[in-house]
């Protein structure tokens, strides 16, 4: 196949990037706006790859998107391009709707425009598949319930109300214009390459600066945490052998609280990076407790039976495996992690460095 990923530069999607190229023969075109949370620098291991392509470009930019489209001539399309931040989205909700609503609102219709011009077998073949989160589905407060593909739709912040009316629209055009689409929602993903400002990168970088490890409230927030790379194993399954008009649920069976997440990475630090800043007598000393976020979500869960049923996917990664292999990746490449932190990763092809800490 040819396939289109828009934001194949952000943190999922360079890992479903790595995994098309390295993993198979599928050609890739990655459109990406490279926005704060675009890196470039986390896909130089396939960048000089005949199979990978790169366009600089804005989802929200119709008639690019549509010459993008003609030339390239994709068999799917795996749209992550959004903006994916809670607290950016309480600061600054305008960027939110215009990414996630405005963006995909062009995007369907530069899709709907090409497919339908394919010739029967290619239009028959083709997909567009929409990568969304649990976070659409509010939260749960039974400490067994688990979010279904037909749990209903309750979003809390700018963010996941974004996200929210974005499948919404992506079930819309099939529905209305017979586009053949395909909706993921997913839980909490961690791993390699992740951005500084998210929980588990944000506590590994502070701890090793001997910096405080904030902690929304008492930290006893639930998410199901899954390994990006198993996420991008998932996509390509349900892009390749999914059913048009479905929607599955992606997670890691992985519930942990907030507080033991950081606990267990001060854990791993103790051991594969003992030697501690000056002043530190355990890393764990450093957690620091903060003012919660307004409608912070308690729990998050994920039923993926579906997708292990009918797909045969399941994650290989527990998140005791996992999260010791992505301490040890910041670890390795802390060189990647200072290029975002001092804004160089970006300096150059913007002129700025739009970015601060945040607690995830």
């Amino acid at each position: 196949m040819r396939i289109l990923i828009t934001g194949g530069a952000g943190f999922i999607g360079s890992a479903l990037v790595r995994h098309l190229i390295n993993d198979t023969s599928h050609d890739v075109l990655n459109l990406d706006k490279l926005t704060y949370a675009g890196n470039l620098e986390s896909l130089n291991s396939i960048a000089s790859n005949t199979r990978y392509e790169f366009v600089q470009a804005d989802i929200a930019d119709q008639a690019t998107v549509q010459g993008v489209l003609e030339r390239f001539q994709p068999d799917a399309i795996m749209h992550l391009a959004a903006e994916s931040h809670v607290d950016r989205s309480i600061d600054g909700p305008s960027a939110f709707i215009q990414t996630n609503i405005v963006g995909t609102y062009s995007l369907l219709e530069a899709t709907r425009e090409y497919w339908s011009k394919l010739p029967d077998e290619r239009r028959a073949a083709f997909r567009f598949h929409h990568i969304s989160t649990d976070e659409v589905y509010g939260d749960l407060h039974g400490v067994d319930d688990l979010f279904t593909e037909t749990t209903p739709y309750a979003p809390s912040s700018p963010y996941s109300a974004s996200k929210a009316a974005s499948d919404h629209l992506v079930r819309a055009w099939q529905r209305t214009y017979g586009l053949p689409v395909l909706i993921t929602n997913c839980s909490n993903n961690y791993g390699p390459f992740h951005f500084p400002e998210k929980l588990i990168p944000l506590v590994i970088l502070n701890a090793l600066d001997g910096k405080p490890l904030p902690v929304y409230g008492d930290g006893l927030q639930v998410r199901d945490w899954l390994y990006v790379e198993d996420h991008a194993r998932a996509l390509f399954k349900v892009v390749s052998e999914g059913v048009v008009g479905e929607t599955y649920n992606i997670g890691g069976h992985n519930e942990q609280k907030n507080i033991d997440v950081v606990r267990g990475i001060c854990a791993l630090l103790e051991e594969l990076a003992p030697q501690r800043p000056v002043g530190v007598e355990n890393y764990a000393d450093l957690i620091t407790f903060v003012k919660d976020r307004p409608g912070h979500d308690l729990r998050y869960a994920i039923d993926a039976g579906k997708i292990e049923r009918e797909l045969g996917w399941v994650p290989r990664e527990t998140f005791q495996s996992g999260l010791r292999k992505t301490v040890q990746w910041y670890l390795d490449n802390l060189e990647w992690c200072r290029h975002v932190q001092d804004g160089s990763y970006q300096r150059e092809r913007l002129g700025n460095s739009d970015h601060k800490d945040l607690i995830a």
